[in-house]
């Protein structure tokens, strides 16, 4: 009997921690693959010739070369492999939306399950940090050039690491007292470990990046200050849309009622996850409601459940088919009791007479005709209204741009959102050396996609810096 082909051999699961134990913590819950389960996964690798998963990678990981060297077992060389185009990638192979980038172009998805890139993406570049030595970084000529990096989220330290690459002086400015950006304050430590950010973060150290924190711009120095006498040549703009969003709706100022940006920050920066280490001030509600369907409203409601509440339902105006989040992130909510609640719109708050949040009005919804986005539009039903017990609300319906950066730089031009408007091949801004990327110019977004940014920004100001392009003056 002929032996079957290991591209027809099905993926390899990903083990997991049981949903009855890991609504008791914060540890992560996909546990890895094996060494073993690694190289079974990679050898369902074809190699194509042309590679399609590659243009679905907007940093453009050399996808087929790190897993032809994780079906060889070597997984340090595999992990710098993908280091090459991406300094984050034990984080992006945590959360990225490989199923929606990468692996829906992999030939193996027309009949079947694609290669699983983001698993062996993520046990590569752990087996690298664990067991592999410390990579020597080789000198690289200074240009006697400094830019500046405004946040510390994926897009900042993408466009630092890149620019430190090609020998200029780069100083990275991040507002809160720890660095990461989203990703520290804004993913659950179940999604992503702080210890595995803070490895990553640590080698732009090694490249001579200069890291500061609690370094607020447009407080601490202007745009204008950083480009004038504090003698930086080119300035890089980073930082997220991090603006909470309400619904304008009866009652949002009641007690109990938390965006999902001030929830998910004070659970993570503030080490709510920390068991009886951390005091930290965030309520612990038994009813928690959360608004939203996306990524971030499943953090915070299965941070809500950690958090000891006895119910969390998460309430979304449309059906589950147009929910924006990654569909193995609602699959672990599920898994963790979430009840959805779906085809649900809230319209009032309900307090009592201390200003506590005591219930929710909720009201039914039905799909019309698609709207701008390609989803069908949700209509209320008049007369569907009920009320549901609850005493924390957390809103997770998106975030805008935080206005600082915009009310203290002149000259620089935004959108009707706040959004700072950037050339998509370079992102320069209207401001000559000034450039944008990430979510503060696309809105919210997925990391890599702000990974993508930063690197075209580093080209882009590398050659500015260079003298190889001219100076621009305006946005496109």
């Amino acid at each position: 009997m002929s032996e079957v082909h290991p591209s027809k051999q099905p993926r390899q699961p990903m083990p997991e921690q049981p949903p009855a134990e890991r609504v008791t913590n914060f540890n992560e819950v996909p546990l890895g693959y094996t060494p073993e389960q690694a190289m079974a996964e990679a050898a369902r690798c074809l190699q194509c010739k042309n590679p399609r998963c590659v243009t679905g990678c907007p940093v453009a990981v050399d996808i087929p070369g790190f897993i032809g060297l994780t079906k060889e077992g070597q997984f340090v060389e595999a992990a710098r492999k993908i280091m090459e185009t991406n300094v984050l990638p034990a984080v992006c192979g945590r959360v990225c939306p490989q199923e929606t980038q990468c692996e829906i172009l992999c030939v193996l998805a027309r009949r079947g399950e694609p290669v699983a890139i983001g698993r062996l993406e993520r046990f590569v570049a752990d087996y690298e940090r664990e067991h592999g030595p410390r990579e020597t970084v080789p000198p690289v000529p200074a240009t006697g050039k400094r830019v500046a990096i405004v946040g510390s989220g994926p897009a900042g330290l993408t466009c630092a690491a890149d620019l430190a690459r090609r020998g200029h002086s780069v100083t990275v400015f991040e507002a809160l007292h720890e660095l990461g950006g989203v990703l520290v304050y804004g993913i659950p430590e179940f999604r992503l470990p702080k210890r595995i950010l803070k490895a990553e973060v640590e080698r732009l150290r090694d490249l001579g990046v200069d890291l500061q924190t609690s370094a607020v711009i447009g407080k601490l120095d202007t745009i204008e200050e950083l480009l004038g006498p504090e003698g930086f040549d080119a300035v890089f703009v980073a930082t997220g849309a991090g603006l909470p969003k309400f619904m304008d709706i009866p009652g949002e100022n009641l007690l109990g009622v938390y965006s999902a940006n001030e929830f998910l920050t004070r659970s993570n920066l503030m080490r709510a996850y920390e068991f009886g280490k951390a005091d930290t001030p965030i309520a612990r509600g038994k009813r928690v409601m959360v608004i939203g369907g996306g990524n971030v409203a499943m953090d915070a409601a299965r941070t809500a459940k950690r958090l000891g509440a006895e119910r969390v339902i998460l309430a979304y105006r449309r059906s589950r088919e147009e929910m924006p989040a990654r569909a193995e992130e609602i699959h672990h909510a599920e898994e963790e009791g979430i009840e959805f609640h779906l085809l649900t719109l809230p319209v009032k708050l309900v307090g009592d007479e201390q200003g506590r949040l005591v219930g929710a009005v909720l009201r039914k919804m039905e799909l019309g005709e698609p709207d701008e986005s390609g989803r069908r539009r949700p209509l209320e039903i008049p007369g569907s209204d009920y009320e549901s017990p609850v005493d924390v609300v957390v809103v997770a319906i998106g975030a805008g741009a935080n206005p600082l950066i915009k009310d203290t730089t002149p000259g620089l031009e935004v959108n009707k959102w706040g959004y700072i408007v950037a050339d998509k091949a370079t992102g320069a801004t209207s401001i000559p050396g000034v450039y944008a990327g990430g979510d503060i110019v696309t809105g919210s977004a997925t990391v890599i996609e702000a990974m993508g940014a930063g690197r075209t920004a580093a080209a882009a100001i590398h050659l500015y810096l260079t003298g190889e392009a001219p100076e621009r003056d305006g946005a496109s």
